[in-house]
């Protein structure tokens, strides 16, 4: 699993973004259970994942409502199956509003640029 950690912060927010492959829903289970080993993201508001697996979409907002679905549009615009991708939220007490939004889509293009999947 790949961590790229406190790329954005806004009003006291932070976000990561982190993947890995991962073919099932098991394999997506494991990558969460590794990654929340680290209190730091136990302890997130907020780990929203999106992946395509096996041409089958899943995600999960974990609170963030609507982020799945953005994380898994990317996903699928950019071709990338079989990978699961967590954006990981940090509440810093002031709502963002629709700017949650764009974190959360500069969080998956930092990762997908990163990783080469982009």
């Amino acid at each position: 699993m790949q961590v790229f950690d406190k790329i954005i912060s806004d009003r006291g927010s932070r976000y990561a973004v982190s993947g890995g492959a991962a073919a099932s829903r098991d394999e997506v289970a494991a990558l969460l259970a590794e990654l929340k080993r680290n209190k730091r993201f136990a302890k997130a508001t907020h780990n929203t994942w999106a992946a395509v697996l096996a041409g089958e979409p899943v995600k999960d907002d974990d609170g963030e409502s609507g982020a799945g679905a953005l994380i898994l549009q990317m996903l699928e615009r950019a071709g990338v199956g079989d990978h699961v991708v967590v954006v990981t939220r940090w509440y810093g007490g002031k709502h963002l509003g629709g700017d949650r939004f764009r974190h959360v889509a500069d969080a998956v293009r930092y990762y997908l640029r990163e990783t080469g999947l982009g």
